[in-house]
């Protein structure tokens, strides 16, 4: 099984501001701006309203409730109004879609879905704010486990034929999808170590989790991260895509303590062998609380 750490949501290029983590520790991650997206802020379905209000209050109205979208990964059931058949689901394109190709993920590997977070709270005026003393981290969000690869291209009409609850998804519109346009959808249940773990194959975590949080403790650079020591295997060349250098990386006790890169969508690890990250992908689940 390979491992997938997938950068996505609001950053410094696309929406500016990191995704709002809220007091009891549930990450929101913010699709980001899209001028062909399907679907607008205002749209998307957040608790008991939509994702336009907090996405204005937090960019300071610079990006509006009205703004179109990008959601994707969709792992959110309850996101959008959805059609029967509907599944979890994942597309990628361009040089990153090039990267899973190469690195063979497909059928039964895992996305980890991590994104930049502060900590955000609504003020006495109902407006959401940042918490200004709570640094920046990088945090884990959601997992999709692979089901299907769907290589769609740039005419989407076949891939809709055969699966029309993908109507909704953003790598079925616009125009500027490259020839490997390619769609990942989910398992029906996720399995780990052969057996079934109870959760769907995709969903968001929820609730507060250090086991959640890359980012070391105590940094003030949320691209220091701190992995389980599997990550860097003794007497071993790192072997986390995109992060192959050995300068990158230390030691610290039963730590991998990793400086990531600023730039790239998609690390992969192999972790056929290790039997940890079995261990490891559970507590993720069991931590976060797993909402589907």
């Amino acid at each position: 099984m390979k491992i997938v750490l997938s950068r996505k949501g609001f950053d410094s290029s696309s929406g500016g501001v990191p995704s709002p983590l809220l007091p009891d520790g549930t990450a929101v991650p913010l699709p980001i701006p899209a001028r062909h997206g399907p679907k607008r802020f205002r749209d998307v379905h957040w608790r008991d309203g939509s994702l336009g209000p907090v996405v204005e209050d937090l960019t300071g109205g610079r990006i509006r409730a009205d703004h179109r979208c990008h959601l994707d990964p969709d792992l959110q059931p309850g996101a959008l109004p959805r059609p029967a058949g509907w599944r979890h689901v994942f597309g990628q394109h361009g040089a990153a879609q090039s990267h899973l190709a190469r690195e063979g993920v497909g059928p039964g590997d895992v996305f980890l879905y991590f994104g930049w977070f502060q900590l955000a709270e609504p003020a006495a005026s109902g407006r959401w704010r940042y918490v200004r003393q709570a640094p920046p981290v990088h945090r884990l969000f959601g997992w999709l486990q692979v089901s299907e690869v769907v290589a769609v291209g740039r005419v989407t009409a076949g891939a809709l034929a055969a699966r029309p609850w993908l109507s909704d998804h953003p790598h079925v519109h616009g125009p500027s999808w490259r020839s490997n346009n390619t769609i990942y959808v989910s398992t029906r249940t996720l399995r780990i170590g052969g057996r079934s773990t109870g959760a769907r194959g995709g969903g968001l975590f929820s609730g507060a989790s250090d086991r959640l949080t890359l980012t070391e403790p105590g940094t003030r650079r949320c691209s220091h991260w701190r992995l389980p020591g599997w990550f860097l295997s003794a007497g071993e060349r790192p072997s986390l895509s995109y992060h192959r250098d050995e300068r990158r990386w230390r030691r610290d006790g039963p730590w991998a303590c990793l400086t990531s890169v600023g730039r790239g969508q998609e690390f992969v690890f192999d972790a056929d062998g290790i039997p940890e990250s079995d261990a490891w992908l559970l507590s993720l689940l069991d931590g976060g609380r797993a909402r589907t």
